[in-house]
């Protein structure tokens, strides 16, 4: 990050430290298993936004499921392309890599399923961003299709910390060179923008030299999300909490939305004169 250049929700400099993101990840699985199942009876392709270097996109296709793999960073859809190209051939052949944002990309397409995974949706930082996504998504929805994405809900620990404050963090084996890492991170939040910075701070053991890799998201809370949806098009909105299949209300850290499109009904056709006696 240039010095005097504040981060934003927008911003893709967090994902150009592609394996010590993997790293800091490899053992989270608990989202994945959640979307396989929502995953499962699923004919069709899968649009997955945020697909990242493919923590979720490999285990989808690895199941039979064809994905369109979208993300706006380069270098983790590169990463992913690396792992397609050691998976057997018919896994490589259901995934498609795209680079495009989320509020502008359109395809013909339509899908029954598509995925916004891993917070991704806390990139977007105002009303307009989000209600931009959403409407390309309804666009890509199949009849009877779902979209399906986690939001981490706000918790005070984060947004109430001291900026100055350092958490440390389990230490881990970098992944390229072998080093063990030391990671602290910080947090410092801006109520009036509900933007929640989270600064990780990587040193390896026995040097001085320290990389910052800083992450924004905007923090939508719950009656926000469902406020947009309902804006948006989307009925039928239910929540599952923590990834598991126990209704929102239980969720301590994570709510996964589950929306379909509201079709509306065909106007009336307005009677001719001559019909009329």
């Amino acid at each position: 990050m240039s010095k005097g250049k504040k981060p934003s929700a927008e911003s893709l400099e967090h994902y150009r430290e592609v394996s010590l993101y993997e790293t800091a990840f490899k053992d989270r699985r608990e989202d994945v298993d959640c979307y396989l199942r929502l995953a499962d009876g699923v004919t069709g392709p899968i649009l997955e936004y945020g697909a990242g270097a493919g923590r979720v996109t490999l285990p989808l296709a690895r199941a039979g499921h064809e994905v369109w793999a979208v993300d706006a960073s380069a270098p983790m859809l590169q990463r992913l392309k690396k792992h397609l190209e050691k998976a057997p051939q018919d896994v490589q052949d259901r995934v498609s890599c795209i680079r495009a944002d989320m509020r502008s990309y359109t395809t013909p397409q339509k899908f029954e399923l598509i995925l916004a995974t891993f917070n991704v949706v806390a990139h977007l930082p105002t009303y307009k961003d989000f209600g931009q996504f959403l409407k390309r998504a309804r666009q890509h929805l199949a009849p009877g299709g779902r979209l399906v994405f986690d939001v981490p809900i706000p918790h005070a620990d984060e947004v109430e910390a001291d900026p100055e404050e350092l958490f440390p963090a389990p230490r881990f084996k970098h992944p390229d060179t072998g080093e063990w890492i030391r990671q602290t991170e910080r947090f410092a939040y801006d109520p009036s923008t509900q933007m929640l910075l989270v600064e990780s701070q990587f040193r390896a053991e026995g040097k001085r030299d320290t990389l910052t890799v800083p992450l924004v998201l905007r923090q939508w809370f719950p009656k926000e999300v469902e406020a947009i949806l309902g804006y948006e098009g989307f009925l039928g909105v239910e929540t599952l909490a923590d990834y598991s299949e126990n209704p929102g209300i239980l969720a301590q850290d994570t709510l996964v939305f589950i929306a379909s499109k509201n079709i509306l009904p065909s106007k009336t056709k307005r009677p001719a004169r001559s019909d009329l006696a």
